[in-house]
């Protein structure tokens, strides 16, 4: 049978037990059509990069489906009816991928670095080569012309 990866956006006010009947309901349809859901990732709520039916964040999730394309069919056309589904996207792949999704990878990272405090921001004084002052040498200086060294100018001023 065919493998696809099915990701669907639900609205950010829906309660996760909301979104876990709704995952549940795509499951079911899957398997009453012959298919399986191989596994099953939610990702949390998660800012969308552009605002979709007045909605700025949303809940993720992600079903590895083994099955007919008529589930996929079936699952697209709850999900079209569905008011809590923003948006959804099916993909026919070769293979699952094994273990977590890149996104949960990445959670897990995320999560790592705020655990060890680090991140790099904050002070830059321990900046090689101190401040801008130090800094030697050309580029634009709007209608003065180009910047010069200093024996440049003595030169171009005695002339």
């Amino acid at each position: 049978m065919p493998l696809y990866e099915h990701v669907f956006l639900a609205r950010q006010d829906a309660s996760t037990q909301q979104v876990e009947e709704l995952t549940t309901q795509m499951t079911g349809i899957v398997e009453q059509l012959g298919g399986k859901v191989v596994k099953t990732e939610n990702w949390g709520i998660r800012s969308l990069t552009y605002r979709m039916n007045k909605n700025r964040k949303a809940h993720f999730v992600l079903l590895n489906i083994n099955g007919p394309s008529a589930a996929i069919s079936e699952i697209e056309r709850q999900e079209r009816i569905s008011e809590d589904v923003i948006r959804y996207l099916s993909v026919r792949v070769d293979e699952h991928e094994e273990g977590p999704s890149a996104m949960m990878r990445k959670a897990d990272r995320d999560r790592d670095r705020d655990d060890r405090g680090g991140g790099g921001g904050g002070f830059r004084g321990d900046r090689e080569g101190g401040f801008r002052g130090d800094r030697d040498g050309g580029g634009y200086r709007g209608d003065r012309g180009p910047r010069r060294g200093r024996e440049e100018a003595d030169a171009a001023s005695e002339e």
